[in-house]
């Protein structure tokens, strides 16, 4: 995610101020470590992270798309490129590397690897307030994060956003999905600049 994107993200979390927050699709971790870092400023280090993701593994799923940037996704800066591509060789969407990432927070942080479709249903969402839905960005998995993410929210007041869902790939069935489940649980919806779909509970 961009800066422009990511600030309008943390614009959001600061609106709501939740304290327990859920990342579907962590990637590199630099959404993680933006989120972690204002969290622990606006409530001086009492909240939590749970993040999910396959963390370099597919999932098999050939009915599954990917947002063509991730395709190419590489580091604006050459020395970066340098170190970590050539020199470390290391792989940023790697389990070890997001946790190394995320070091400083490690005792606030709980990531989970593996398929959201699996992952969700045996994870305590208990105090979950916020939830930034960005991973599998097919019908079924998009439908299956939110269904699974509100039932477990419908309770509380909390925040749940959905990225990409006018995504400049083209891939409809983010939007497709968000929007069936929205009318048919009656909640609203509010879209920024067409890529966030914010549902507020």
């Amino acid at each position: 995610m961009n800066s422009d994107w990511g600030n309008k993200l943390i614009k959001l979390v600061n609106e709501k101020k939740p304290s327990h927050f859920l990342e579907i699709g962590v990637f590199c971790g630099v959404t993680s470590r933006n989120i972690c870092e204002f969290l622990n400023l606006i409530h001086r280090g009492n909240f939590t992270y749970t993040g999910i993701d396959l963390f370099g593994d597919d999932n098999g799923d050939n009915n599954e798309k990917k947002p063509t940037y991730i395709k190419h996704q590489k580091f604006s800066n050459p020395l970066k490129h340098i170190y970590y591509n050539l020199i470390m060789k290391e792989n940023l969407n790697s389990l070890s590397s997001v946790r190394k990432f995320l070091k400083d927070f490690e005792d606030k942080v709980s990531l989970h690897k593996g398929n959201s479709n699996e992952v969700l249903k045996n994870l305590d969402m208990q105090k979950i307030d916020f939830a930034f839905i960005d991973g599998g960005h097919s019908y079924q998995t998009t439908l299956n994060d939110l269904e699974i993410v509100y039932e477990n929210m419908k309770d509380k007041k909390g925040t749940i956003v959905c990225d990409d869902y006018q995504d400049a790939s083209y891939i409809t069935d983010v939007k497709k999905a968000i929007d069936y489940y929205v009318k048919k649980e009656k909640l609203s919806l509010r879209i920024i600049e067409g890529k966030f779909a914010v549902i507020d509970i």
